[in-house]
């Protein structure tokens, strides 16, 4: 049986014997990634803004509903990543259980978007490190930070493995820290006097701000955890991803259960939902982070300068991240035949070289567009991003229900699968309906009031008509069709 290969069976590479892509990520590498993925901005920045705009009721719920919706979708991956380890998982099970088109169009909008978050946490962490050195020159920082992010990745794929293990273990253990002191406040224990549950029911409820408000919320929430399906991307490069990814995909549920669910809770209790700061918690103000506020009530006075320290790491680990998934996909396309050809050599080390720099120029052209017209070039590229990430994770859930009815419609049996998701087909039909309402309602403030915004929702929704048309506009040209389940390529190895 070809589900039964050896772990290390597949092949990344597919050079003709010349250099393939390193099986250098251990079990600690894929944990920290799948563990620090989502942690970040979202969790140090937007919370905050959340909890002012829903309640702190509102925030819960909309952050729990999209941990269990990102919960399947990880285990979804999961199931087909361990299955076919695959470094272009994104562009490749598209091309394999849906149609070469859907592979082309969802493999290219994975690598749009995360060479645009390049440019996004350049941008971020020239405005950071302004809080030590306000006279500095931004274009020099954002050089240094695009090298050293291109040194990380160009060296080796232990490069980023190591470099993301570090930058998760700076955010869990901040937030470790950050929820003990809180719990500590909120018994009274240090801080003040308890607090008990008097926030958390300001005005008589959790819920604040109405339906609209907490839309919103679950939008920024979805925006917060995008970052956890790196992991299927690192996948073809573990020592043993049907060992290995399975232990990452379980860290999922408890992570977003103790990092972001207590986090609001303690968030919530502790500071008014009504408090002005809340909502000018943004990156050129790290003083009003929900968690600075809070460890400066606990007394302690270093908690901006250490928090701004954090979350500079954590904006090159997001961009660190998106530098090696953009790399990896646009290598797996170009073997494919679905980007330029020179852009599938490796060098000796196993590093897609073309590809980096291919990768490494667009997040640096789409920063330098932030210099001209008053960003609104920049402004475009990343609002065009921002829903780039539910498409993506629409694509999961699409491919993952055709994979498993495929994988039994040709015979298989479950048993051969090295890690099941469990509630199929609930799990990413699921998934796939919040995604979809995620993705429909981007902007539903558009479409309030006496007149359509019609600027706000073309910002909004400009890459959602742009997918369809790289999709449907490569169906054409090439004359592809849906695979049919019996037909689906369910091999493990590549060729």
């Amino acid at each position: 049986m070809q589900a039964q290969q050896d772990n290390g069976a597949l092949s990344s590479g597919g050079n003709g014997g010349g250099p393939t892509l390193r099986k250098t990520f251990k079990a600690r590498h894929l944990t920290m990634i799948a563990l620090g993925g989502s942690i970040g901005t979202g969790l140090f920045l937007a919370s905050g803004g959340a909890i002012a705009s829903s309640g702190p009721g509102g925030a819960l719920l909309a952050y729990l509903a999209v941990g269990i919706m990102v919960y399947f979708l990880m285990t979804s991956l999961g199931e087909m990543a361990t299955y076919m380890p695959d470094s272009g998982s994104f562009s490749t099970y598209g091309t394999r259980f849906v149609s070469p088109a859907f592979g082309f169009a969802i493999g290219w909008n994975f690598w749009y978007n995360w060479a645009v978050t390049i440019a996004a946490e350049l941008a971020a962490a020239t405005v950071i490190i302004k809080y030590w050195f306000p006279d500095s020159n931004s274009a020099l920082w954002s050089l240094l930070f695009l090298l050293l992010m291109f040194g990380l990745n160009v060296l080796s794929s232990r490069g980023y493995g190591e470099s993301e293990y570090w930058f998760a273990i700076i955010k869990i253990v901040t937030v470790i820290i950050f929820l003990v002191v809180g719990v500590l406040m909120i018994f009274g224990i240090m801080g003040g006097e308890a607090v008990g549950l008097s926030n958390f029911q300001l005005g008589g409820s959790s819920f604040h701000g109405g339906f609209f408000a907490f839309v919103g919320v679950f939008m920024a929430a979805g925006f917060s955890f995008q970052g956890t399906e790196l992991v299927g991307v690192a996948a073809g490069e573990s020592e043993n991803p049907r060992r290995n990814v399975p232990r990452a995909i379980r860290q999922v549920f408890w992570r977003i259960l103790i990092f972001y669910i207590f986090a609001i809770i303690v968030i919530g209790m502790l500071i008014p939902y009504t408090n002005p700061d809340l909502l000018r918690g943004g990156i050129d103000d790290i003083g009003v982070s929900p968690f600075t506020i809070i460890f400066n009530k606990a007394g302690l006075a270093f908690a901006a300068s250490v928090m701004n320290a954090v979350i500079l790491s954590s904006v090159l680990s997001a961009g660190n991240s998106g530098m090696y998934a953009a790399t990896r996909v646009l290598y797996a396309m170009a073997k494919d035949g679905m980007a330029p050809r020179a852009l599938g050599k490796l060098n000796s080390r196993g590093v897609p070289v073309g590809a980096l720099l291919v990768t490494t120029a667009v997040g640096m052209l789409a920063f330098l567009a932030s210099f001209f017209g008053d960003g609104a070039v920049y402004n475009w590229l990343l609002n065009a991003s921002g829903m780039c990430g539910f498409i993506n994770w629409l694509g999961i859930a699409v491919c993952h229900y055709r994979f498993r009815r495929a994988f039994l419609k040709q015979g298989h049996s479950l048993d051969e699968l090295p890690y099941r998701a469990r509630w199929f087909p609930f799990g990413p039909i699921f998934a796939f309906v919040l995604c979809l309402i995620a993705v429909l309602g981007q902007n539903m403030g558009a479409f309030s009031g006496g007149s359509i915004d019609w600027y706000g929702v073309l910002v909004s929704y400009v890459s959602l008509p742009l997918f369809l048309l790289i999709w449907f506009g490569y169906r054409w040209v090439k004359k592809t069709k849906v695979v049919p389940l019996d037909q689906c390529d369910l091999s493990t190895t590549e060729g």
